[in-house]
């Protein structure tokens, strides 16, 4: 799974993007965020934006949205996306979740949505220092007040949340136990326009045992969950 999502990251950045365009139909994921803290007029820097889904959200209510991410071809996908909504108010760069290139309490908001939590993949032996060192970056960045959010899957083709995995439910654990993060979670089920596209986006993106049991049916809805943790930033 590893090598699956590098390779789309960073060879098939289109793909990855038509399959989130076709996630939270229902816009349940904007509510929830606007549930936790209102944004309109806020400063907010995007951890992990890939090609721009959450960036897209939210530059239609923040006063400015900085969103990095490491992968440059998915920041390309990023880019076209974001000029053809017409907004001038974000930018985009690159930058590694344990070191953005900006300057400490310069963000009401910080965001990172589907990228802190590959660490148990990518830095598994090292995972929890991997963890502690983006959650300090954010930290960092984030004003005093202000507002730190976690967006992860809890589970694919599952209508009641539950982490895909045991790493990543120790991850979820950590950022609560350890971080003092709260957490809710939300429905964000992908809706697709075809059988054919159903087949051809959750085979290249979960795999073909993962797909095939969510094909089965033939049904173009199929249920996700998605977790959100937050944080307040203490105040000065």
């Amino acid at each position: 799974m590893h090598d699956r999502y590098q390779h789309i990251y960073r060879h098939h950045p289109e793909l990855y993007d038509r399959l989130v365009a076709r996630e939270d139909q229902q816009g349940n994921l904007l509510a929830a965020r606007n549930a936790i803290r209102r944004l309109d007029g806020l400063d907010v820097v995007e951890f992990g934006a890939g090609t721009g889904r959450l960036t897209r959200l939210l530059a239609v209510m923040v006063r400015q949205v900085h969103a990095f991410d490491i992968a440059l071809p998915m920041l390309a996908v990023a880019k076209a996306n974001m000029t053809a909504s017409g907004g001038t108010n974000w930018a985009l760069g690159g930058g590694d979740n344990e070191r953005m290139p900006l300057a400490a309490a310069c963000a009401d908001v910080v965001i990172e949505g589907w990228s802190f939590a590959h660490v148990m993949e990518w830095q598994a032996r090292e995972w929890r220092a991997a963890a502690d060192a983006m959650l300090a970056e954010m930290a960092r960045i984030v004003k005093p007040g202000g507002t730190m959010i976690l967006i992860e899957t809890l589970g694919t083709g599952q209508r009641q949340p539950q982490p895909p995995s045991p790493e990543l439910a120790r991850l979820y654990a950590y950022w609560q136990a350890q971080h003092g993060f709260h957490h809710r979670w939300i429905r964000s089920d992908y809706q697709f326009a075809t059988p054919q596209e159903a087949d051809e986006l959750l085979r290249a993106f979960f795999g073909d045992e993962l797909a095939d049991s969510l094909l089965a049916e033939g049904r173009l809805r199929v249920p996700e969950c998605t977790g959100i943790w937050w944080k307040p930033a203490p105040r000065a």
